[in-house]
């Protein structure tokens, strides 16, 4: 059974900084491009970042040079350095592959980590 398993969200201050770790499976991690997603409070969910097995990048126009997407293959993991965190950030973080997971003909999702950005 496919888990993906989110952790490292807090609550931090705005301006400073969380780092997100996700746990995937091999099979998972080692041929596809993988991702953060966020949801945050009365929106959709949304891609924050994404990394592909060769390590390009891309980021959402709102975390550019705040967020680092990163991944280690020996781990099988993958990383969200975010610094100078806003109240705006505050949301679900979710890691997943670019498109999410299909199981059983609907999206897969795992539990998230919780990142709140307050004073």
């Amino acid at each position: 059974q496919v888990q993906l398993v989110e952790s490292g969200g807090d609550l931090v201050q705005p301006g400073g900084s969380l780092r997100l770790s996700c746990v995937v499976p091999e099979d998972i991690f080692g041929s596809n491009t993988m991702g953060w997603y966020r949801r945050l409070s009365g929106k959709a969910r949304e891609e924050v970042a994404r990394i592909t097995v060769g390590s390009i990048t891309r980021y959402h126009n709102s975390v550019k040079g705040r967020f680092t997407i990163s991944r280690d293959a020996a781990k099988k993991s993958l990383y969200l350095q975010m610094n100078s965190l806003k109240t705006e950030d505050t949301g679900v973080y979710y890691c997943n592959t670019i498109p999410a997971l299909i199981m059983r003909s609907q999206e897969y999702w795992g539990q998230g980590t919780q990142v709140t950005v307050s004073s």
